[in-house]
């Protein structure tokens, strides 16, 4: 079988989760870099995974990209940003619901987009690519802005853009600025895989139908995640609905979402059986979420 490549476009950032006695324990995550993760291990061999970013010159970039590679991520084709370093974060668990402290306005991951000439080259040589809301967020909206239009260059062209909003609002200017870029890249999308809480606060949809509907029409594939409810999937007029299993001791929710992603995407592009990539996709976060962490 010939060779196919999975890229995923945004930011990984230094994780600092509790290792309990008021330590820390120091990781590397994002959402993007997640569902790659997740992806990787998922996909056959025939199959590629890549992360293009923008990353630093400093210890924790050269310690980010050896821990990427490590995990059969290539990042040969990201952009050194000699002046910037990682974002960071912080996890606040509250039971197994998680929250988070950023620390990102020097991240080199808002730069992905400065080389134009390299990032239209990252798009041309995959067959499927993955981005986020929050990809889009980081950028200066002139950068989101060609992003999206490669996205709909590589739709146009048959390739796989998979899209999960993940709305984050602190990290836009406005409200207006937030909806109008998030539409602008689900219309570029052949797969949008948002989430229902999300979508509901952000756009007001009142169901997860009504989300599914406001992100279907132009035959793009529409996955909606919600918690512990039951995903709701729809492509051209067909629906799809499968419960989510309960899980009987989740300790952290963090990467739940990114990792039904990783695995949905990587059944999804193999077998296009959508109600087996919902299963793969509940399957792996419910393992995740029995878990310290984004990344298991």
């Amino acid at each position: 079988m010939a060779a196919k490549r999975l890229t995923g476009i945004g930011e990984c950032m230094i994780e600092l989760a509790s290792a309990g006695d008021d330590l820390m324990r120091k990781g590397f995550a994002g959402d993007v870099v997640n569902t790659l993760w997740y992806a990787r291990k998922a996909l056959p061999a025939n199959w590629s995974a890549a992360f293009y970013s923008g990353i630093g010159t400093d210890p924790q970039s050269h310690e980010m990209r050896r821990f990427l590679s490590n995990a059969n991520i290539d990042t040969t084709d990201m952009l050194e940003v000699p002046d910037r370093v990682p974002g960071l974060y912080m996890i606040h668990l509250d039971g197994a619901e998680r929250s988070f402290s950023y620390w990102r306005d020097a991240s080199a991951a808002r730069k992905l987009a400065s080389d134009r000439d390299r990032l239209k080259a990252v798009v041309a040589n995959t067959d499927a690519l993955y981005i986020s809301g929050i990809t889009l967020a980081i950028l200066p909206q002139d950068d989101a802005d060609f992003l999206i239009e490669e996205l709909t260059n590589a739709r146009a062209q048959g390739k796989t853009v998979a899209f999960d909003p993940n709305i984050r609002p602190r990290l836009w200017s406005d409200k207006t600025a937030m909806q109008r870029t998030i539409a602008q890249a689900a219309k570029a999308a052949s797969l949008i895989l948002p989430s229902f809480d999300d979508e509901a606060a952000a756009f007001g949809d009142p169901t997860p139908k009504a989300t599914l509907e406001r992100y279907g029409g132009d035959d793009a594939l529409v996955v909606v995640k919600n918690g512990a409810e039951s995903v709701l999937a729809g492509q051209g007029g067909t629906h799809v609905e499968r419960p989510t299993a309960p899980v009987a001791n989740p300790v952290d929710t963090t990467g739940a979402g990114d990792s039904f992603n990783g695995a949905f995407l990587a059944h999804y592009l193999t077998t296009r059986d959508i109600d087996a990539s919902i299963l793969a996709g509940q399957t792996c976060a419910a393992d995740v979420i029995c878990h310290y962490g984004a990344i298991i």
